[in-house]
């Protein structure tokens, strides 16, 4: 194109522009735009906008004590009633948020970032999940507290109890006697809760700082951060004997007794290579490992065709188990209780 620019004035552009290949459109585009003079740098200024007296005189009136805590609809409305017109209510509006004076007028509450609770246990009594929640009564409206205390490696409950109402010093009774039937010691024990207001209550607090208790907390509105118990109250109203309601508070502790039992001594946890919580907790697993490898290693030898890829092997415990693994390793076992399955992840 600067070819057939640089030889206009010699050969007709028309024949010049087919040789070259082209457009004469682009060409005549090009040498217009080259003859127009340069925009002014900057936003073009409307002759209807004000001068800077008159935008300084707008800003001085806002800034009157009468019209300080005022916004802008109200002054222009003020001002009408006196008899004066300064400029529109947008107009207001531009000005100040020129001089950075637009905001919110109240302080707002500035909303906290929760850490993540990353929580690992590797041996029973080491870290311990508990939660509160609600069982049906005779009547609508009615209810009784259920509280219940888990350990998170062997998830063995450590302690329940049942109760009319949530409270802080129930909540503290039950931690301190649990504690003491567990025999932990101070440094110990790891103890993670919801946000709930009994977790958080200060008679809680302070009863765990006194027996060395680390305790956390899951972040708000985040179920997934105290998956344990919130999987074990559900297991707890799945079961077929679960109730629609509790005829009086007896039955509802007549129940819970047989099911903790139940849970405790004769589910088999998939989570924790089905065993039951008690072996777990207790330190039996290995000699009841053996014994079932014992068993599956007599089935092998009896029928070895029947065992097509390798010989069976009994189910292992975790070696770690999480609350939120951290994603800068993979996670040892994956947080859950029956049902549905568990996830369990081995190194």
């Amino acid at each position: 194109m600067a070819t057939v620019q640089a030889n206009a004035n010699e050969v007709a552009i028309a024949p010049l522009c087919a040789a070259l290949d082209v457009p004469r459109a682009s060409l005549y585009r090009t040498m217009a735009q080259a003859e127009r003079p340069p925009a002014p740098k900057g936003k073009a200024v409307s002759s209807r906008a004000l001068n800077s007296q008159e935008r300084s005189t707008v800003l001085d009136t806002l800034h009157e004590p009468r019209f300080v805590d005022l916004p802008p609809h109200q002054v222009y409305a003020t001002l009408l009633d006196e008899g004066k017109y300064l400029c529109s209510v947008r107009t207001m509006y531009r000005i100040l948020a020129e001089k950075d004076e637009v905001r919110e007028r109240r302080d707002q509450r500035a909303h906290v970032t929760y850490a993540k609770p990353e929580l690992l246990a590797t041996r029973s009594n080491e870290l311990w999940s508990w939660d509160i929640t609600k069982l049906l009564g005779p009547e609508k409206w009615t209810y009784f507290y259920l509280y219940a205390i888990l350990d998170v490696y062997s998830r063995y409950t450590v302690g329940w109890m049942i109760a009319h109402r949530e409270s802080a010093a129930l909540a503290k009774h039950l931690i301190a006697e649990t504690c003491g039937k567990q025999e932990i010691v101070r440094e110990q024990l790891t103890i993670h809760a919801d946000r709930g207001s009994s977790m958080r209550s200060k008679p809680v607090a302070l009863l765990l700082s006194d027996l060395g208790v680390t305790k956390t907390h899951s972040r708000p509105h985040v179920s997934n951060d105290n998956p344990y118990s919130e999987s074990q109250f559900k297991t707890l109203k799945y079961r077929p004997s679960f109730p629609k309601r509790f005829g009086c508070i007896e039955d509802a502790r007549a129940f819970c007794t047989t099911f903790f039992g139940w849970y405790n001594n004769q589910h088999h946890h998939s989570g924790i290579g089905f065993m039951t919580p008690e072996v777990v907790h207790y330190g039996r697993a290995p000699r009841v490992i053996a014994q079932r490898q014992d068993v599956l290693d007599l089935a092998h030898q009896s029928h070895p065709e029947r065992f097509v890829r390798k010989a069976p092997t009994a189910p292992e415990l975790p070696t770690a188990v999480w609350i939120n693994p951290p994603t800068t390793q993979p996670p040892v076992a994956v947080a859950n209780e029956e049902p549905p399955t568990p996830k369990v992840l081995l190194n």
